[in-house]
């Protein structure tokens, strides 16, 4: 259990750590979307900087467990607001991809707290 805890918090890590480098380097795979949501610009580096904190805070995990825990947390409210932007933009069809960093993000929960 604790490999499969290390494996998959590594990988929610580099995904979600990817996304968070993805909104500061305003790729537009990411931009154009948050366009279309309506999100304010001034909020894109705060959100940018959530989502690398989360990652970052998954790894500390390893070490000290609350601040993975917290972590995990924290992104898993996080893609949950970006669920439920999606579905206020009436953007039905792209509600899945938060949904697809969040996943990751309570497999590692569950995993830690089952180690």
């Amino acid at each position: 259990m604790n490999i499969a805890y290390h494996i998959v918090g590594v990988a929610a890590a580099l995904w979600i750590g990817f996304s968070s480098y993805s909104l500061f380097t305003k790729a537009e795979f990411v931009v154009d979307p948050l366009i279309q949501y309506g999100v304010p610009r001034s909020w894109w580096n705060p959100l940018a900087l959530a989502k690398g904190a989360g990652a970052l805070g998954l790894i500390v995990g390893f070490f000290i467990p609350v601040i993975g825990i917290a972590a995990a947390i924290g992104v898993i409210l996080y893609f949950a607001g970006a669920v439920i932007t999606t579905i206020r933009a009436r953007s039905y069809k792209t509600s899945v991809f938060p949904v697809l960093y969040m996943v990751p993000a309570i497999a590692t929960l569950a995993l830690q707290l089952a180690v």
